[in-house]
């Protein structure tokens, strides 16, 4: 099969072409396991902490990949829960203990991080981690679904939001455009203020229903009752925290943040960005149950997904759009074979 290889890690500035297209064995599904013929790959900024040494697998060669959807072409013993032909997609949790707290386990293992993922014509994964994709989307749509989607759904709950309470998202790439539509649907009552860095995005905000966008230092209407950081950076992190009301919360939504402006974190004024009990919770990984959840929710909305595709052979490129905040909405591989 066709694959896109990383080799080693190395900043982008370094090593703009970190991923190979190579030909390699085709996976054979274990006991429980099915294997997928991967049809579409969201590209996701941890792909850019993997290759770029934030999160580093443990092991090289790896394909990377864990936005992913396609269909099931064959299953190992054990298996029931899926029929050859059946639409399925995997999320960043390849597998766990399967407890409540398996996304902070130290059994959870990552889909194209730890274990081969869907940057490939086809990949395995335990059935029990796979999940039923819903008719309202097609292929390209269910991918950003997985993980930003996912993701976003998790970091809603854990904000702890009420209907009628102010929400502020900061960032509105891939997960921050499909969250908004998420708090709209779940919180009909509650203004949403989305901090961004470009008019593009600002005005992309109001196009999905935001009741305000800035940019990420300016002031909203008022103090938001909770903000979810979607960004890789410091800078906004610190702004939230200024503009969270009096026991707020800050929920950042991320694995890994960049170095590049964390020297900024000397200037956080503690009676500014931490005082009057504002709380900072972060998002560690995703459970299936989290996946499982939200892709009915998201397909009763139904939320629009914007997409831009690349073929396969083009993630570096993708990777490279990613990287350099050309954003309106998430990055999707087509994978044919």
């Amino acid at each position: 099969m066709r694959a896109m290889l990383l080799r080693s890690t190395a900043s982008l500035d370094v090593n703009p072409a970190p991923l190979e297209l190579a030909h390699v064995d085709d996976p054979v599904p274990a006991d429980a396991e099915i294997l997928i013929r991967v049809s579409a790959c969201g590209v996701c900024h941890t792909e850019l902490d993997e290759i770029e040494g934030r999160t580093p697998p443990p092991v090289l060669p790896i394909i990377p990949g864990h936005e992913v959807v396609g269909r099931v072409v064959a299953a190992g013993d054990q298996c029931s829960r899926f029929a050859i032909g059946d639409r399925v997609g995997v999320g960043w949790i390849h597998s766990s203990d399967g407890s409540d707290e398996e996304n902070i386990s130290d059994a959870f293992r990552a889909t194209g991080r730890d274990v081969n993922g869907g940057y490939a014509e086809l990949m395995t994964v335990a059935e029990n981690y796979a999940c039923p994709i819903p008719d309202a989307f097609d292929d390209v749509e269910a991918a950003p679904l997985m993980c930003a989607g996912a993701v976003g759904w998790r970091s809603l709950r854990l904000t702890g939001l009420e209907s009628g309470r102010v929400l502020g998202l900061t960032g509105f790439g891939g997960s921050g455009h499909l969250v908004l539509q998420l708090a709209k649907y779940l919180y009909p009552e509650s203004p949403v203020f989305v901090f961004a860095r470009s008019a593009a995005e600002q005005a992309f905000a109001i196009e999905l229903g935001a009741d305000w966008s800035g940019d990420t230092e300016d002031r909203p209407p008022e103090p938001p009752h909770a903000i979810i950081d979607t960004t890789p950076v410091w800078k906004p992190v610190i702004a939230a925290l200024e503009r969270l009301r009096p026991g707020g919360r800050l929920v950042i939504n991320a694995i890994r943040k960049e170095n590049s402006d964390r020297e900024l974190l000397a200037g956080i004024r503690y009676q500014d960005h931490l005082w009057l009990e504002k709380e900072v919770k972060t998002v560690a990984n995703v459970t299936h149950r989290d996946i499982a959840e939200f892709l009915p929710v998201a397909a009763d909305i139904p939320i629009r997904v914007a997409t831009k595709t690349y073929p396969l052979e083009s993630a570096n490129q993708a990777l490279l759009d990613l990287r350099s905040g050309d954003i309106r909405g998430a990055k999707v591989l087509k994978i044919d074979r």
